[in-house]
């Protein structure tokens, strides 16, 4: 008779990532210091969260406006049962802590439009998208095109999931990939009254953990691609059909009608200059790089005042519609839905040019663009945070020193 089979033993002296560290192109170091935002944390974000910190990705900021509820337990693998209640992007961010301790995170609660400043995108080597609605990836968007950063966007329903990689100006960019139906959606959206936009929100989207597992995967696999300058997804997307296996990529073309397609304009850290400084002086700021300025434009657009359409009554009221309580936009006096005005830009002499970014309804840590004829730069609130203006990660993991 034979002897036993003699099976190869692991070493116990292996160091944690020695497993990665066997692909001859690893590099562990820029895993460390590799800083993502990572924009939602549901069922998709949890699987992308839970990558990065399996991965040991050393710097992240995570963004989330919901709280744990009991179905959010089915689908996603850093909740507990503990949570409910909590906000999400806290819960996900001391899970993630639980697997990787080492992890320098930061959550964030609030709604990424109206709460996030875009100091955090250009902060970040790769955004990710982990969201359910349409708006929020065109906000998004946005963001990375003005400051010139590459993000992947993920999506799921049921069986079915995408994801795609966009780095504007050289690749197509979300808004390229939306047909007329998506931008009616979106725009009926936008129309219609606070209630309604409120309750739009609070609806759900059917999903399945698995089908999270694999979308999140591949997001996380397509930032590692990128931190280590590889080949990545980018101006493409791979379609998941797990219903009849049916997979497919496709190649997104760059549309001639998209505005996010010129080289993004300089921005400049201003550290001395924060959310709670006079807005005028950020003219000034513009005035002494560009000469005479036309205008300062905003990173988002705001609401200035609500109107009643039935009887005229009005109220200044300065922010993101995403700020607007809905009970609010009832008339006081006649009990109407009243209407809000926006506005997104400050010409000279502006009244508003008085009040603060803060006071006007700007997150913290944002991004202004001075602008005269053709030429623009971006000034950014550096003060707001000071480690982060300097491209360091927060001193203290799981707390935020600066927001709204």
């Amino acid at each position: 008779m034979s002897g036993p089979v003699e099976r190869p033993v692991a070493p116990l002296h292996e160091g944690r990532f020695a497993r990665f560290e066997a692909i001859d192109w690893w590099d562990q170091s820029r895993i460390d210091a590799a800083r993502v935002l990572l924009v939602g944390v549901g069922a998709l974000g949890n699987e992308v969260l839970k990558n990065l910190a399996l991965l040991g990705v050393g710097q992240v900021v995570v963004v989330d406006m919901d709280r744990v509820a009991p179905s959010n337990l089915s689908r996603s693998v850093l909740f507990r049962e503990s949570d409910e209640g909590l906000p999400k992007a806290e819960c996900a961010a001391r899970g993630a802590r639980r697997l990787y301790q080492k992890m320098r995170i930061t959550p964030l609660v609030g709604n990424a439009a109206a709460d996030v400043g875009l100091g955090y995108f250009r902060w970040a080597d790769v955004v990710v998208g982990a969201l359910d609605n349409r708006e929020a990836r065109v906000f998004v968007n946005s963001a990375c095109a003005r400051v010139g950063r590459v993000w992947f966007d993920g999506g799921i329903e049921v069986l079915h999931g995408v994801v795609r990689g966009f780095a504007p100006p050289a690749t197509a960019c979300y808004e390229c990939t939306m047909s007329e139906l998506d931008w009616k959606l979106v725009n009926q959206r936008r129309s219609c009254s606070l209630i309604e936009r409120r309750a739009a929100v609070e609806r759900g989207v059917p999903t399945t953990p698995t089908t999270a597992s694999v979308i999140g995967a591949l997001q996380a696999q397509e930032v590692l691609k990128v931190l280590h300058g590889l080949d990545a997804l980018l101006g493409r997307g791979f379609v998941l059909e797990g219903l009849g296996h049916s997979s497919y990529a496709v190649r997104y073309p760059v549309s001639p009608d998209c505005g996010w397609h010129e080289p993004p304009p300089p921005i400049e850290p201003l550290p001395e200059v924060s959310s709670d400084t006079p807005l005028a002086t950020l003219w000034e700021e513009g005035a002494a790089r560009l000469g005479e300025l036309d205008g300062l434009d905003l990173s988002r657009e705001l609401v200035e005042r609500l109107a009643c359409p039935r009887c005229g009554a009005a109220d200044s009221l300065l922010g993101p519609v995403e700020r607007v309580d809905p009970e609010r936009a009832a008339c006081p006096r006649c009990g109407s839905e009243r209407v809000p005005t926006f506005f997104h830009s400050l010409p000279a002499g502006s009244e508003l040019l008085r009040r603060t970014a803060r006071e006007i309804g700007l997150p913290a840590w944002d991004i202004v663009w001075a602008r005269r004829g053709p030429e623009c730069v971006g000034l950014l609130l550096g003060g707001d945070d000071p480690q982060l203006a300097a491209g360091r990660p927060p001193e203290q993991p799981g707390k935020v020193p600066w927001g709204p």
